[in-house]
């Protein structure tokens, strides 16, 4: 599934820069662009309802779990649209896609070689207690991450719980849900927000991101 869902999400961008770049022809019904992320949503379906009810062996379950990454690479490349509601692809905001599928292909791999969530592992030896206390902490530094704005490192601060005390304490990004509780417009922390995530003025590190996002989507039109 893994796989699949990689090998799906790397020729799809490939085919859509082409497109892009060509200035190929979407694929249509009629007059309506139908979007990848529609055969996604039939794969998927699909592939969940033939394996739930089949009850299919080790080999059909493992065709089923590769059209089920396809069609997941399919959903999420396009994520986006489905939050947007409208055809954001090639836009800042399009964005949000590439993040998407990145913290899918990061949870599979995390899953596929058995890493812990939150650092604690059924036959550990740590006292209950404390094992407690250590989840519901890095259970509220995670919250805090994506509550920033911060999605990825959300995701990562759950299986590698030290990236969540660094991300909590950092600034959120703009718009976010944090930012909009508690950085009133024109504040201090706003305007500091606002001038590190600048996608062109920003810190190194963001522009580094976003050069990196744009190596494996394409540059959003601007």
């Amino acid at each position: 599934m893994l796989g699949a869902s990689l090998a799906t999400f790397a020729l799809t961008r490939l085919y859509t820069r082409l497109q892009r770049h060509y200035g190929w022809r979407p694929g249509r019904i009629g007059d309506v662009h139908v979007h990848h992320l529609v055969l996604g949503v039939v794969l998927v379906l699909a592939s969940g309802m033939l394996e739930t009810a089949l009850r299919v062996g080790e080999n059909g379950r493992d065709l089923l779990a590769v059209i089920f990454g396809v069609g997941g690479a399919f959903i999420l490349d396009e994520f986006a649209l489905t939050f947007h509601l409208r055809d954001v692809y090639w836009t800042e905001e399009g964005r949000r896609s590439i993040d998407a599928c990145i913290m899918w292909l990061l949870f599979g791999a995390w899953l596929l070689v058995g890493l812990s969530p939150f650092g604690i592992h059924d036959h550990t030896a740590i006292p209950r207690t404390i094992g407690f206390v250590v989840i519901a902490v890095n259970v509220v530094l995670t919250v805090i991450t994506c509550l920033k704005g911060k999605l990825t490192f959300g995701l990562l601060s759950i299986f590698l719980p030290p990236v969540g005390i660094v991300t909590a304490v950092r600034l959120a990004r703009p718009g976010s849900v944090w930012a909009q509780r508690f950085y009133p417009a024109g504040s201090a922390k706003a305007v500091e927000s606002s001038a590190r995530f600048h996608p062109h003025d920003g810190s190194q590190i963001e522009r580094l991101r976003i050069r990196l996002v744009d190596l494996v989507g394409g540059a959003p039109n601007r």
